[in-house]
């Protein structure tokens, strides 16, 4: 039982990649950002430290830790976790945190803190959704959705950071991720006349999967529709591209958006636990 740790992309693909696609719903992040990353390159994210855990020469377990974003882990054995947690230590590694599935974290956790004396707390508690069936508002607010163009990326960039913002991640948008995003069609505004008054995204379709990100609506606009009947459209969109999967993560600590996402068809998958270290 061990971990390989690596920065070659198609390695990881080639030992990890059919232990993330067994279950494409749970491991929609890394299977959606390693996507993107052989699509666009490599260097999509930044630096980034992929690694899966083997067991009896199965891979059971894998992580993903790309630019300044906390390692996420996998659904693994608590012991896979407190390992990786070892392995970093012993790399130096500087690790601001952690996300995944509350029981790998946890256990990464109180390994990390004994090897480094760190101290941890919760950054965010959240919860992944898979749309069970769609049901869009009826009937929709005033206006239409539109596929986001060329044109558009200037907003896109400003709506990308104010949601980093508002997410408590105060990063600015990813240009790379952005430019991908649009040249795929996985963009769309609602408007209102030719005002836009919210934007969604979507991930392209990986076995069968595609991810809503972001959801965004400026402050003046909210509480009118616009968040709700944009998220509608551009779910329509990843279902008509052939996913077979919708999922979407949410802030527990945000009831409107949870509200919202389980009106239009998403139900409860399970939650995740992102936690910071100091």
């Amino acid at each position: 039982m061990a971990w390989t740790l690596a920065d070659d992309l198609e390695s990881f693909l080639a030992r990890a990649g059919g232990f993330l696609r067994a279950d494409p719903v749970a491991n929609t992040v890394p299977l959606t950002v390693t996507e993107s990353m052989r699509v666009q390159g490599p260097g999509l994210f930044g630096d980034a430290l992929l690694g899966w855990w083997t067991a009896g020469g199965q891979v059971a377990g894998a992580c993903l830790w790309t630019g300044a974003h906390p390692p996420m882990l996998s659904a693994m054995p608590e012991a896979a976790a407190a390992e990786l947690a070892d392995a970093l230590a012993g790399r130096g590694a500087r690790v601001s945190g952690v996300n995944g599935a509350p029981q790998a974290v946890e256990a990464f956790t109180d390994a990390w803190t004994k090897r480094t004396g760190a101290a941890s707390s919760v950054a965010m508690r959240q919860r992944l959704y898979r749309l069970d069936g769609l049901d869009a508002p009826a009937p929709p607010p005033e206006g239409a959705a539109r596929v986001a163009g060329g044109g558009d990326r200037g907003l896109a960039m400003e709506w990308f950071t104010a949601f980093h913002t508002d997410a408590g991640q105060p990063a600015r948008a990813n240009p790379g991720l952005v430019d991908g995003r649009i040249a795929a069609g996985g963009l769309m505004f609602w408007e209102i006349g030719a005002r836009p008054v919210a934007m969604a995204g979507r991930t392209e379709v990986v076995a069968g999967m595609a991810r809503v990100a972001p959801v965004y609506t400026p402050a003046e606009h909210r509480r009118r529709g616009y968040g709700a009947a944009i998220t509608a459209a551009v779910t329509r969109s990843a279902l008509d591209a052939g996913a077979e999967h919708v999922v979407l993560f949410t802030d527990l600590a945000n009831p409107t958006s949870n509200g919202i996402y389980q009106r239009l068809g998403y139900r409860p998958v399970e939650d995740r636990l992102v936690l910071a270290f100091t």
